[in-house]
């Protein structure tokens, strides 16, 4: 059983879309995202195709396929949040 998670952001949803499910399915750690990072990773593809049926399509399996992998609750610590790119602040 993994014992860290990792957050992947948009930019990296994005690019690595189809490779999510199978590191999402080992023991190495676990994937998580959350609503915020799934609306960033599907309005930059809109940008490249015009439907949305797809993408939340993909959405719907990426939630159904990787258990444990949405995070909610979390939102009240983003103000407290020091990085970088103040973007990337909302997980």
């Amino acid at each position: 059983m993994a014992k860290f998670s990792v957050i992947y952001d948009a930019c990296v949803l994005f690019r690595t879309l189809r490779d999510c499910y199978a590191v999402g399915f080992n023991d190495l750690f676990k994937a998580r995202w959350t609503d915020q990072i799934h609306e960033e990773w599907i309005q930059a593809l809109l940008r490249r195709i015009n439907t949305t049926e797809i993408l939340e399509r993909t959405r719907e399996l990426m939630d159904a396929s990787v258990r444990d992998a949405k995070v909610s609750g979390y939102e009240e610590l983003i103000e407290a949040l020091v990085l970088p790119d103040p973007d990337d602040r909302m997980f």
